[in-house]
């Protein structure tokens, strides 16, 4: 793909850089994101996809922006209260960046879409804020072959983390860290403990810049880690994390075989 001279100027900041150049940033532009919630993390992740040229980004979440979102989800703005927040990604996007091709998912991911959906794109970014949701992207990821990169924020606690279990090496998924969802109530929501929405947008960037570097193959990425971040003692932690022998998933005898197990 040769590029043209207003994206040459575009993405010039790039292009300087070594490890990406233009033949890293063409690439870029072929690649398709699925990028899961357009939220807290959710919003820097689509911004950032944009700006750095994905050629084309898929968002899908079935909720309508309020006004108590406005503190971290910086996608959207006063005007798109009310109205669904795919649309008002859609908006915002277009104005960041015209050429990036963008996919409106205004749904919400469930065991009767999840395959086809991520089997579209390249590579999924999971921002969404709840486990049922993180449990089925892992699954799906897992079975369609497509690496994920999630990442969980809570009052100033963040967590980074890329997943590829269908691929050999130290490679675990998402169950082998958390077998199964907490039980409901366990842990609380955003909603109900809080978060700071500078840190979403620090999360966000982090887990944008993971996207990036996944898509281009280049430098270290966190397959086989899980990157912790505390915000009030600013400490950042890289743990190593080995698949599990006994995972339900990915383990020496699986016992998921398909998404069926989410339609309980």
């Amino acid at each position: 793909m040769e590029l043209g001279e207003n994206q040459i100027k575009r993405y010039a900041r790039h292009i300087l850089l070594r490890e990406v150049g233009g033949e890293g940033q063409a690439k870029l532009l072929d690649s398709k994101v699925l990028v899961i919630g357009a939220g807290g993390l959710g919003s820097p992740v689509l911004l950032y996809l944009a700006a750095a040229g994905i050629g084309t980004i898929g968002v899908i979440d079935d909720d309508t922006v309020d006004l108590s979102n406005l503190q971290r989800q910086v996608v959207h703005t006063t005007e798109s209260v009310g109205g669904p927040k795919v649309e008002s990604a859609r908006k915002t996007i277009a104005a960041i960046n015209p050429e990036v091709s963008f996919i409106a998912h205004n749904e919400r991911l469930a065991a009767d879409n999840a395959i086809d959906l991520v089997s579209a794109y390249d590579l999924i970014a999971d921002g969404s804020d709840n486990f049922a949701t993180r449990f089925l992207a892992n699954d799906a990821c897992y079975f369609a072959r497509r690496p994920l990169v999630s990442a969980a924020i809570l009052r100033f606690d963040g967590q980074v983390y890329t997943f590829k279990a269908y691929q050999d090496g130290n490679n675990p998924c998402y169950r082998c860290l958390f077998r199964e969802p907490p039980p409901a109530g366990q842990i609380p929501t955003c909603a109900e403990a809080g978060v700071l929405g500078a840190f979403c947008g620090m999360v966000g960037s982090l887990q944008a810049t993971e996207v990036i570097k996944e898509l281009l193959g280049i430098g270290e990425g966190l397959a086989g880690s899980l990157l912790i971040i505390d915000a009030l003692a600013w400490t950042f932690r890289k743990i190593t994390v080995k698949p599990d022998a006994g995972c339900p998933l990915c383990g020496e005898a699986p016992e998921i075989r398909d998404l069926s197990i989410h339609e309980r």
